[in-house]
């Protein structure tokens, strides 16, 4: 189900998908089967989104963004690629951000150029995500740490 307001650039989605309205996704963009793409989302060219994957509102995902299976992006999450952003430079360093199997990123959390999110990792809400997570680990807070309690 693609929503007639969304402009829908890329044929690369899987069965089952559902696009809203006011999304835009590029053409060489592909996304898996069975994900739910939320409102005013932007997927750039140069991104991978497994299966069953979700993403809700008010999120863009830039070249270099690889989401794999099964992963929740909550609303206005935040991905960076670029360390030094300047406006203009075609020139920059391009780095990934992978976010892998099962990971939950909470609503408003900023994930900075460069880093891996492990499977089954949690990132609360309005973190700030410096470094790599490792699988399993849930952070929080600016910059983002491990949490050692479940309190």
């Amino acid at each position: 189900m693609i929503h007639e307001l969304a402009d829908v650039q890329t044929s690369d989605i899987g069965e089952g998908t559902r696009v809203w309205q006011f999304c835009v996704i590029l053409d060489g963009a592909k996304i898996g089967k069975n994900c739910n793409i939320c409102a005013n989302v932007f997927i750039e060219n140069d991104v991978i989104v497994g299966d069953n994957v979700t993403i809700k509102c008010g999120v863009q995902l830039w070249n270099g963004t690889v989401i794999e299976d099964n992963v929740f992006v909550g609303p206005n999450v935040t991905f960076c690629n670029d360390r030094y952003p300047k406006s203009g430079n075609k020139n920059f360093n391009l780095e990934k951000i992978v976010i892998e199997n099962g990971a939950s990123i909470g609503a408003n959390s900023t994930l900075l150029p460069g880093i891996t999110i492990g499977s089954n990792a949690v990132i609360g809400a309005g973190s700030v995500v410096t470094k790599d997570v490792g699988a399993g680990e849930t952070v929080i807070g600016n910059p983002a740490k491990k949490r050692l309690n479940k309190d």
